[in-house]
């Protein structure tokens, strides 16, 4: 158990080099994620990574969101307005072709990821307050994800808002939902303490599985547009996160926020849930029958997958120059 602290510890910190090379092995090898496409096992690695973030979760979580619910109210707005709308205004802008333009809305209409939560505690923000952001736009995100994708991308491409609400709801809610029950009744057990040290390396090894298994899929795309189609994705990816970042920033200077609480809004704004955007668009957009139609909707995965590399990336230098001006300071 001590060694499988010590593996997951060094994977969650390291989660954006892990899932690069995952990217990077998955490109040069992509037979080797083949298995993660097959029936509905995407949809049951996205559970297990949301399981993880339930065990996370307290009552004394829930508790803090009744105690701050303006805070709470106004970053979660901000959440689902700022990124779906930064998104459907880049895709025109850059000219994306309908499956691209629906990947970035998709990432934009996410709820938050978990790693902001870790962004938050390593800048000295407000964790609290991070961690009510990232549950309350989680538990929204069955409703107003696939309403958000449907408004912003419905006209360029047809969006199954009624099933991608079926899916969130149960590769979202309940995994939380059990894994909250888990931590409930076993907080007071010793062994469970072992359990939640080891979750954080399963998290990034799902993660990780996901993006393999996109870049698997898009993998003819990417051979016949070459760098230029991914130099094209990463601009567009590299705007809406730091625009994000930017707004959400803005955002809470305006509320009166304090330096922690803005860092914090700043985060959770620009860092979305780009696991689940990944699973959503290959389950709703990039499917066989989809691809077999036309092979362009097999692009619908790059920009979800990119973000998951990319934000955590991104999240853990914005952190570390928070934390750097803080010294300076000092």
């Amino acid at each position: 158990m001590t060694i499988l602290k010590q593996i997951s510890k060094f994977l969650g910190s390291h989660t954006s080099l892990v899932v690069i090379m995952a990217a990077v092995v998955a490109g040069l090898s992509p037979d080797m994620f083949a298995w993660v496409q097959q029936g509905q096992r995407p949809n049951v690695i996205l559970g297990i990574i949301m399981l993880t973030m339930g065990c996370t979760l307290s009552t004394d979580d829930f508790k803090m969101l009744l105690r701050r619910p303006t805070d709470i109210l106004l970053g979660t707005l901000a959440q689902f307005t700022v990124m779906p709308l930064v998104a459907y205004g880049l895709s025109h802008i850059f000219g994306l072709n309908p499956f691209l333009s629906a990947g970035i809305i998709l990432v934009g209409c996410c709820p938050g990821g978990v790693s902001s939560n870790i962004m938050c505690f390593l800048c000295r923000g407000d964790v609290a307050f991070s961690v009510g952001m990232t549950t309350v736009s989680t538990l929204l995100a069955p409703i107003v994800t696939p309403l958000m994708v449907l408004l912003l991308a419905g006209q360029q491409i047809e969006v199954d808002a009624i099933g991608m609400f079926k899916n969130i709801c149960i590769v979202t809610l309940i995994p939380v939902g059990v894994g909250v029950l888990f931590n409930y009744f076993g907080s007071k057990k010793q062994w469970f303490d072992d359990v939640k040290a080891v979750l954080p390396g399963i998290s990034v090894i799902a993660l990780s599985c996901i993006v393999g298994g996109v870049i698997y899929t898009a993998y003819p795309r990417l051979i016949e547009n070459g760098w230029q189609l991914m130099m094209l994705i990463l601009a567009v990816v590299t705007l809406h996160n730091g625009l994000g970042y930017l707004l959400g920033y803005m955002i809470g200077k305006m509320a009166g926020f304090t330096t922690a609480k803005k860092r914090t809004i700043s985060l959770e704004v620009g860092m979305q849930n780009a696991g689940m955007a990944t699973v959503l668009a290959n389950g709703f957009f990039a499917t066989p029958a989809a691809i077999a139609a036309n092979p362009l909707a097999a692009l619908t995965v790059l920009p979800c997958a990119l973000s998951c590399a990319y934000h955590s990336i991104s999240g853990t230098i914005l952190a570390g120059w928070f934390r750097s001006r803080d010294n300076k300071k000092t």
